[in-house]
């Protein structure tokens, strides 16, 4: 929304201090977003008279204009507007001018022939938003005098506020003015309205069929308008408003809209006359709105029709092309109304029309200041069209669906001191709301009544009433206080565990790695993935990030072959992050996952951060190397699982991976599903007797056919030791001369312990001999 400040200071006196009154404004909960000025004069620019105008037979585009800027000399201009005639006066840019855009008018030639200045359009001397044509100004003028001194233009600035949707009556200026002027204390003016009718009594019918959508359709008749431009004063206005000025009828209105937050639409009486219906529209049925849309329409959406049932406009957003204000109108009929806002909401979305009109019905404005904004039109009005008449006699229709002039919140004087931490007697409270409008009365020890006006339509609860007497005590003068809790913050069992899994892995050495969520396409198949089921978004910022990726592998292996592309080869990595694999209905099942991975390594350093993994988090899962995970070795990976849950993989990335992405060496690499390893809960450690006794180790090595995986070797071999075994690892795999085709060797070695007892050489050998013979039951025989 903006708000201009000459025109705020019309409505309270906030003085001239553009600076402090934003500030201020601000403070009240309306942020100013951005504070611009306008009008300031550009020194150069002259009134000058057009003398005559010619066409040069090699100048297709341009025209000569030949003026004179108050010195009796002919001047010769080259312009590309040709809508001035002789004797008008026109805004010249001498040269040497600086022109707002930053353009110096210089002595610039076409064919040879010199323009000694610049004809200029009200856009380009920000004086209003035309740019069609040549700016002509009001006759009368001193030539070769300055052309804003002769306009009397004053330099203004432009506030942009950023009214929230509970704030409506804020999108006009005295809505703005009002908060302002209770806030500094000071009284409100506002701008006295035509109130009274000078006419004869015209009547126009109005019948409201959808009376849940339309409470109230008022209609003024005014007679002896004269269309024509708008005077200076109006039109500069609403081009610094960020409007184009149109004609004086429909200036007034957008006028009367910008200042009342009360928007209305001026008909052409005689489209009209016949009276007006208020209903929805029919199936099919379509309306050409004055921007020259024809507009389909549907059942839901409101209608303003003629008494023929011809659509002259959507109601509460644009009028139809067929009511518009023409150069022969002499009277008009004035609409102003209150429409349900959620029904314009729905329409405006439907339609994909926002308009000043829009904005403000479907948040909400007064019911009850109609007649305000109607006077104010006449007033506006009357200034181009001196025998304006108002008629008496003017339509006021209602229905049950208009909201009251006043609501009533019952206040607790009690909540305003817990909500606001400090204490507000009832008076206090009253003198605080009352510039506002609200009218406060009741106990006062207790609970009071506030009756809040019809142009607050966002009040309707204590707490909102709590919220207006905040902001006009300051919030800055409220204090600060911390929130007492009987309960203390600490972070979840999850957070906990995700915690010390980073805590575990910087321990070994590696550092975190943050790489781009976003993926190319090509960028999964690269490392071994199924990139067919990968979700693609469908408005990437740009092409190389448009896929979601399934792994965190990619920015990975992209990351070490970076470091290794710069000589750096000591590189031990990890990330937490998300995945997107696809899910159920093409909808994404995100998951946390921990990818880790150790350049210049193998399968036993993934299995050795695997191990410390496992006993850190107190989580655990049985290893399967008969289907190797893609994009891993075939024969130096596995899989992690819980029954038939896959919880990660572990192992050597693929060489043919490695070498796509130019890696040099073995790549350790640990992938696991964090969600849901953190959603475990880990069983209470407890203390375990430590033996006083000495222990007894031997070692035991077998040829083992490769079929066999050495995980599941080691497995019956933990088993068969029992309890007595308190350490088992294995210590060496080796492959070469002596073993038979298509085995390998397996040593590992046992320490045996008992808590109450020194073992016995018998009890050593009958563990040994059950660890020889679970293993020969795998096939796997004593070297």
């Amino acid at each position: 929304m903006k708000i201009l400040h000459s025109w705020l200071r019309e409505f309270v006196d906030v003085g001239a201090d553009v600076e402090v009154t934003g500030e201020m404004l601000t403070k009240l909960g309306l942020a100013v977003e951005g504070v611009e000025k306008v009008g300031s004069a550009v020194a150069g620019v002259v009134v000058a008279k057009v003398l005559r105008t010619e066409r040069h037979p090699d100048a297709a585009k341009v025209i000569r204009v030949f003026v004179d800027s108050g010195d009796g000399v002919e001047k010769h201009v080259w312009c590309g507007a040709s809508n001035m005639t002789s004797g008008d006066l026109v805004p010249l840019a001498t040269l040497g001018t600086t022109m707002p855009d930053g353009r110096l008018i210089g002595s610039r030639g076409i064919l040879g022939i010199d323009s000694q200045g610049m004809l200029c359009s009200s856009t380009e001397l920000g004086l209003g938003a035309d740019a069609t044509g040549i700016y002509i100004l009001p006759p009368g003028l001193q030539l070769g005098a300055d052309v804003f001194a002769a306009l009397s233009v004053e330099s203004d600035h432009v506030y942009d506020l950023d009214i929230t949707r509970n704030r409506p009556d804020c999108n006009g200026h005295l809505g703005v003015a009002r908060d302002v002027a209770a806030f500094l204390g000071k009284p409100l003016c506002i701008a006295p309205g035509d109130q009274k009718p000078q006419g004869a009594p015209m009547t126009v019918p109005v019948k409201i069929t959808a009376e849940d959508r339309c409470g109230r359709f008022n209609v003024t008749v005014m007679s002896g308008v004269v269309v024509g431009p708008s005077p200076q004063w109006a039109a500069r206005r609403l081009t610094r408003a960020g409007l184009r000025p149109i004609n004086n009828v429909v200036d007034a209105s957008n006028l009367v809209t910008l200042e009342l937050n009360q928007p209305n639409h001026a008909y052409d009486f005689e489209s009209v006359k016949g009276g007006f219906t208020i209903r929805l529209a029919r199936p099919g049925e379509t309306i050409e709105t004055l921007d020259g849309t024809l507009r389909q329409l549907a059942t839901d959406d409101l209608l303003i029709c003629n008494r023929a049932g011809i659509a002259v406009g959507i109601a509460g957003i644009m009028g139809g092309r067929d009511s518009e204000i023409t150069s022969e109108t002499v009277t008009v009929a004035l609409e102003t109304a209150w429409f349900e806002p959620l029904g314009i909401a729905q329409s405006v979305t439907r339609l994909n029309l926002r308009t000043e009109a829009s904005l403000r019905f479907d948040r909400g404005v007064d019911p009850h200041g109609i007649e305000q904004s109607v006077g104010r039109f006449a007033a506006i009005l009357r200034e181009s069209c001196p025998q304006l008449v108002v008629h008496s006699g003017g339509t006021d229709a209602r229905t049950s669906a208009l909201p009251p002039k006043t609501t009533t919140v019952a206040l607790r004087v009690e909540q305003v001191e817990r909500v606001l931490g400090q204490a507000r007697s009832a008076s206090e409270i009253d003198k605080l709301l009352a510039p506002l409008g609200f009218a406060v009365s009741g106990t006062p020890a207790t609970t009071v009544n506030v009756a809040v006006p019809s142009y607050r339509p966002d009040v309707t609860s204590e707490i909102e009433v709590i919220e207006e007497i905040s902001r006009h005590i300051g919030y800055d003068n409220l204090g600060k206080s911390i929130p007492k809790s009987p309960v203390h913050g600490t972070l979840s069992g999850r957070q906990q565990r995700r915690r010390l899994a980073r805590q575990l892995l910087l321990a070994i050495g590696a550092c975190e790695a943050m790489p781009n969520p976003f993926l190319a396409p090509g960028d999964l198949a690269k490392c071994g993935l199924d990139e067919s089921t990968a979700l693609r978004l469908s408005n990437p910022l740009v092409a190389e990030e448009s896929v979601l990726r399934t792994s965190l592998r990619h920015g990975m292996l992209k990351t070490i072959a970076y470091n290794q592309s710069h000589r750096v080869n000591d590189i031990s990595i990890f990330e937490i992050g998300h995945v997107y694999p696809q899910g159920a209905e093409q909808l994404p099942d995100e998951y946390e996952a921990l990818c880790v991975m150790v350049a210049e390594s193998d399968a036993v350093k993934a299995m050795d951060i695997w191990s410390q993994l496992s006993s850190g988090l107190g989580v655990g899962a049985q290893l399967r190397q008969d289907m190797p995970p893609p994009g891993f070795h075939a024969t130096r990976s596995g899989e992690l699982r819980r029954g038939k849950i896959l919880i990660g993989s572990v192992g050597e990335i693929d060489p043919a991976v490695l070498a796509r992405y130019g890696i040099n060496g073995r790549v350790a690499c640990v992938e696991l599903n964090m969600s849901v390893v953190l959603a475990d809960e880990p069983k209470t450690k407890s203390a375990q007797q430590i033996s006083k006794f000495p222990s007894s180790d031997f070692d035991l090595a077998f040829a083992a056919p490769s079929s066999v995986a050495a995980g599941v070797l080691s497995k019956a071999l933990r088993q068969a030791a029992g309890a007595l075994a308190v350490e088992m690892t294995m210590f060496d795999v080796y492959r070469g001369p002596g073993l038979v085709a298509d085995s390998r060797g397996l040593a590992y070695r046992f320490r045996l312990q008992a808590v109450d007892r020194t073992l016995t050489d018998a009890e050593v050998a009958q563990v040994r001999a059950k660890c020889i013979a679970a293993a020969e039951k795998l096939g796997a025989s004593l070297r």
